[in-house]
């Protein structure tokens, strides 16, 4: 299961996670409806899927091996700053689904035995994942103690829909974030500054893996794909994991940068890849090509700026609520503008697209 680091001030460790709208949550579902779920339509490929992840081909993957016991003092400020943010948020993600994984299995055990075993599996990828990274945060001095997280935050109610459309763009998004960097430090490894990233390929297809298991899901019930009640869904959570991801993105530019990627370049090649790997899965996707699309995407990045300066002055609370406002009608005003763009028909090709 998960490492959780000792830490003799543990609740000191958790409360400096900067909690805002791009932290990760944790989430609990309705137990009851995904017990109930008729997975007959896609029971071939699930079984398929649960094979593989029985096999766990990944089982040695997650060893630090001795490239770990070296220094990174040498890191400049602003770029250890950045990747400790990074390993952070990242592990609390990891370990948010794990729990949420680890919480369905159990409720499923005896009601919906296939799909228990498949989430007990997944949880069991998340919190090597978790564990791998909390030990990544130990070399930079910053253990988390994951077993008080799980008890001192708050668990957010996400209907069962939301958390297969979510779930299954977060493990598609986590896929091309990891195997970009991978990639890309394959060709200039003067950048890898630490050995974690050697670990990405692995990685990425334990999200590729668990993406394909929530596409086999979504597929599993037609109204999660057909109507147009799921597609505005469809499209509203594509907006909404892309926007995550760009002001995340922009926000950490300094880890980036260290990388030798152009954050927004970066993002944009992870947005386009996932939507174009989102219309395999999803009926309407967003038309991420559209001159508008972007352009909007990093007017959000620099009203967020602003929203971070006023977070970080020293005004009083109440008058900073109140100068928040403009900037943050102004988000959402450039966000509503992008989801009213005509979507993509994604539908149409899957005769077509493998």
């Amino acid at each position: 299961m998960v490492a959780i680091a000792p830490n003799p001030d543990s609740s000191q460790s958790v409360k400096t996670i900067r909690e805002n709208l791009l932290t990760p949550r944790f989430y609990t579902t309705d137990f009851e409806q995904a017990a109930k779920l008729d997975l007959s339509r896609q029971q071939q490929q699930l079984e398929a899927m649960l094979a593989e992840m029985r096999a766990d081909y990944n089982r040695h993957h997650f060893v630090r091996d001795e490239s770990f016991q070296g220094t990174w003092d040498t890191l400049d400020a602003d770029t250890r700053k950045a990747f400790i943010d990074y390993l952070e948020r990242s592990c609390v993600s990891e370990f948010s689904g794990f729990l949420l994984f680890k919480e369905l299995s159990r409720k499923l055990k005896n009601r919906n035995p296939l799909l228990a075993e498949i989430f007990h599996l997944m949880a069991r990828d998340e919190a090597r994942h978790a564990g791998f990274l909390n030990k990544a945060m130990m070399d930079f001095g910053h253990p988390m103690d994951l077993g008080y997280l799980s008890k001192a935050r708050t668990y957010t109610f996400f209907p069962l829909p939301w958390v297969l459309y979510t779930v299954y763009l977060s493990e598609k998004i986590g896929y091309w974030r990891y195997i970009i960097i991978y990639r890309h430090l394959e060709k200039h490894p003067e950048h890898s500054f630490y050995p974690l990233f050697n670990y990405f390929e692995s990685w990425c297809q334990d999200e590729n893996r668990h993406g394909d298991i929530f596409k086999a899901l979504i597929h599993s019930q037609p109204q999660l794909i057909q109507g147009w009640g799921a597609k505005l869904w469809m499209r509203f959570f594509l907006l909404t994991v892309f926007a995550t991801h760009t002001l995340t993105v922009h926000e950490r530019g300094k880890f980036y940068e260290a990388l030798g990627l152009d954050p927004t370049a970066f993002d944009r090649e992870v947005i386009a890849k996932t939507n174009e790997t989102a219309a395999r899965t999803f009926s309407v996707v967003l038309n991420v090509d559209h001159p508008d699309f972007y352009p909007r995407l990093q007017r959000c990045v620099e009203i967020h700026k602003k929203l971070q300066a006023l977070e970080a002055s020293n005004q009083p609370k109440w008058l900073k609520a109140l100068r928040k406002i403009p900037h943050q009608l102004a988000i959402a005003g450039h966000l509503l503008r992008l989801y009213l763009l005509p979507p993509v028909n994604a539908q149409q090709a899957w005769g077509t697209v493998h």
